[in-house]
């Protein structure tokens, strides 16, 4: 084989690579979000690295992280962040759930999400509230499951439109609606729901208190509400300094204004009027690491950094993009280790009830 040969040969494969890294390489969910199509969601991508830096700005002042006010702003610039990027490599359901043996990531998913609908007991037809949908992963799976019209509220505008678009392709648009808005001030009447979930959203409200009484104000008299909250289990001690690295990585890497203790849930509840039904932290044995896909994932992880490191270089990827992929690997770490040492969980979930309304004599 001459020179001109080898050249060509070798010019021919990598191209033929290159073009399987850019455009082959898809997100975790097929027909979802491609590497090419990796975008900054609402910001412009002339500002996504401005605004990247302008997100971790917020933790050099973390009061005001805990003031009300300043949450939505906070949080709907870390979802345009990482929207995409989670799409991506995660796929339409941002959130964790246990391995199941013999399941997909996807089945367990699914299987997680169902769960939650088939605690509140509600009928097809029945209307019921996501409150933090995301951009609607469990929104599907739960009305195509239980058949109620699901209603789901995000911050993040590019969300909703992702959501939209997610319903109208999977053919539940008849089913599933999504409204921009703040879920510690819904735009919504006085108890208009059937029931009411949220899977690991209300982790983003500066008071639990605030999101909680929210949800309990648009509930019907009697419905129920069930939460997959993120919390620091028994195990964690503050004087640890491990373990507040590990919280504090968390909380840094997702937006979160503080991480509660699990004994803080339903005392919050109790508070703004629902009666505890149940309380069970799913992630505990006999479940099984609900961490381990992001163990799994290190390597693709690697294989997608470099991607997205070739895609902002040619100018594909706004700038800044490797920057937010980069916090999100060093989160996953984090999480990874919050689940082994057993001081975090992101599935401590509590059952709700509304009272019903007192009988009039």
């Amino acid at each position: 084989m001459d020179t001109l040969t080898l050249v060509c040969t070798v010019s021919l494969l990598a191209a033929g690579a290159l073009y399987w890294f850019v455009f082959i390489l898809g997100s975790a969910e097929q027909k979802g979000k491609r590497a090419v199509k990796l975008s900054g969601g609402s910001i412009e991508r002339q500002h996504v690295q401005e605004e990247y830096n302008q997100y971790w700005s917020f933790f050099r002042k973390p009061k005001e992280i805990e003031k009300a006010e300043n949450v939505p702003a906070f949080v709907d610039t870390f979802y345009n962040l990482v929207t995409d990027i989670y799409e991506w490599g995660w796929g339409q359901s941002f959130h964790f759930s246990p391995a199941i043996p013999g399941k997909s990531n996807l089945e367990s998913t699914k299987i997680h999400e169902q769960m939650a609908v088939d605690l509140i007991n509600v009928k097809p037809g029945q209307k019921i509230l996501d409150a933090g949908c995301g951009v609607g992963g469990p929104m599907r799976a739960i009305a195509a499951h239980s058949g109620c019209n699901v209603v789901g509220i995000t911050i993040n505008e590019y969300q909703v439109s992702r959501a939209k678009a997610h319903n109208k392709k999977a053919g539940l648009d008849h089913l599933c609606d999504v409204v921009c808005g703040n879920f510690l001030e819904m735009p919504f009447e006085d108890e208009c729901f059937d029931g009411a979930y949220s899977i690991e959203a209300t982790c983003h409200a500066p008071k639990l208190e605030d999101v909680y009484s929210e949800i309990f104000r648009v509930l019907m008299p009697g419905a129920l509400y069930v939460s997959y909250e993120w919390v620091t289990t028994e195990l964690y001690r503050g004087e640890d300094p491990e373990h507040v690295e590990v919280i504090h990585g968390i909380e840094r890497g997702d937006a979160l204004p503080g991480l509660r203790s699990y004994s803080d849930i339903a005392e919050v509840a109790k508070k703004v009027g629902f009666e505890v039904v149940k309380e069970k932290d799913l992630a505990k044995p006999p479940a099984r690491p609900w961490w381990s896909r992001l163990k799994m994932g290190r390597i693709a992880y690697w294989r997608n950094h470099i991607l997205v490191m070739v895609l902002e270089t040619i100018g594909i990827a706004p700038k800044g993009t490797v920057d937010v992929h980069e916090m999100l690997f060093k989160t996953a770490d984090y999480l990874t280790r919050g689940g082994e040492t057993g001081i975090f969980s992101p599935m401590h979930m509590i059952l709700c009830k509304k009272p019903e309304k007192p009988q009039e004599s």
